[in-house]
């Protein structure tokens, strides 16, 4: 019998970042077909497959797409120390190890509503906007990343976008020299899960150069993904004398030959904003060990007429979920921004049923220590929820490290324990 492993590194090689669709359904529909199971495809790239007049209790669900860092990436897979790796990319195991799970169900003929999502990781498109309708009392989510723990709640979050187009050219009288600011190779990581690491933000290290220098804004790009720690960033400054580094060994700063009589410079709000701006996390419950509010500052890009900021927001509450979106509106409109929003899912309060018991039971037969928590990052189950109010739902997963960048890896030994944790789950149905 295919492992998952197998699997998984079948399914890698095939296109699956964010808005990529037709590869994978494809590839669906002739695995469905020759496990004898329907194949239904919706309107927004979701994929059901399931047995013909199925009766099935337990729905199982992933999303299929990945972050890629670089557009049209296919990981190359690495195993290495017991991990598997990509090199120079993320890997894919968010989520393709949980439709990896699914599809190893699959071979075996089991009776269950094998769902698979789209674009979750550019705003969890496909489940808020599913057509295809469940009928199981109960959901399983392969999402989580964490062995041991069941997730049975998870964070909302909202995306924030702000834009400001003020800028002017003035007479360079004082002599202002042009340089090149540029940072790389910072650790990067989930905006959610990693957001209490102290991972450096890139975005926010060139803001804190540029203000401490005193310097101008030309032209600044950064950030890879909204749901991401900022890697990469560079920025066009002028300053009167060389910029002082600030203390991180992934800052190259380089003059630029130019000598310009006029600069063409963005509002110094900008900088300020970046430098000023609380990032990271913002409420954490030392008792519960686990974030409660936090926001990102994901990505900055100039345009031709303005310079875009975007942010993503995260809470455990709705309330307050309200509340710092309100906030860092008001706050952006402040800096001279025009804000927009993407309100992209509500909180799922977490909730302690027969299901997650059920759940709970299994997987200390393995685990001794297996317990159920929230997590500080988005979780489709919270749409489902609510689509669905009758189901129960939780969330499990191998040990996935770094999700999100380049460092990404998920851990052999816990994918396979993990199989034999899902196919006891899927048996006592």
């Amino acid at each position: 019998m295919i492992s998952v492993i197998e699997i998984f590194k079948e399914i890698t090689a095939i296109p699956r970042c964010s808005g990529t669709y037709e590869p994978f359904i494809n590839y669906i529909k002739d695995f469905a077909s020759k496990n004898d199971y329907d194949c239904y495809v919706d309107n927004y790239h979701n994929i059901l497959c399931k047995k013909s007049n199925s009766k099935a209790k337990l729905s199982i669900q992933n999303h299929y797409d990945i972050v890629c860092l670089k557009e049209n990436c296919i990981p190359t897979i690495i195993e290495e120390d017991g991990f598997l790796k990509a090199k120079e990319s993320t890997l894919g195991a968010d989520n393709g190890i949980g439709c990896s799970y699914m599809l190893w169900l699959m071979t075996q003929g089991y009776d269950c509503e094998f769902l698979f999502t789209s674009d979750e990781e550019i705003g969890l498109i496909g489940a808020n906007n599913l057509e295809h309708q469940l009928n199981a009392d109960y959901m399983l989510n392969i999402d989580s990343e964490q062995e041991g723990e069941i997730c049975i709640g998870c964070a909302g979050g909202v995306d924030i976008f702000g834009k400001s187009s003020f800028k002017s050219i003035i007479e360079n009288e004082e002599n202002y020299k042009l340089y090149e600011v540029e940072i790389s190779n910072l650790p990067g990581g989930h905006s959610g899960v990693d957001i209490h690491k102290n991972v450096p933000n890139g975005i926010k290290l060139i803001g804190e150069l540029i203000v401490e220098n005193n310097a101008l804004l030309l032209d600044i790009n950064g950030g890879e993904r909204i749901n991401s720690i900022p890697v990469n960033v560079k920025a066009i400054i002028a300053c009167k004398h060389k910029p002082k580094e600030i203390p991180h060994d992934n800052i190259r700063i380089r003059k630029i030959a130019t000598k310009s009589e006029h600069l063409n410079v963005w509002d110094r709000n900008i900088a300020t904003f970046i430098y000023t701006f609380a990032n990271g996390v913002r409420a954490y419950d030392e008792k519960l060990g686990v974030v409660l509010n936090s926001i990102n500052l994901a990505k900055i890009t100039t345009k031709i007429d303005a310079i875009e900021v975007e942010l993503s927001a995260r809470s455990m509450d709705n309330d307050e979920l309200k509340k710092l979106k309100k906030e860092t509106t008001v706050l952006l409109k402040s800096f001279g921004f025009d804000v927009t929003t993407n309100g992209k899912y509500s909180a799922w309060r977490p909730d302690i049923n027969e299901f997650t018991n059920r759940v709970l039971d299994i997987y200390k037969k393995y685990d001794e220590d297996a317990s159920l928590e929230a997590i500080h990052a988005g979780l489709e189950c919270a749409i489902f929820k609510k689509k669905f109010p009758h189901m129960k739902l939780a969330s499990i997963g191998p040990n996935i490290f770094n999700p999100h960048s380049n460092r990404e890896k998920v851990e052999i030994a816990s994918i396979e324990k993990l199989s034999k944790i899902v196919k006891e789950i899927v048996d006592s149905f």
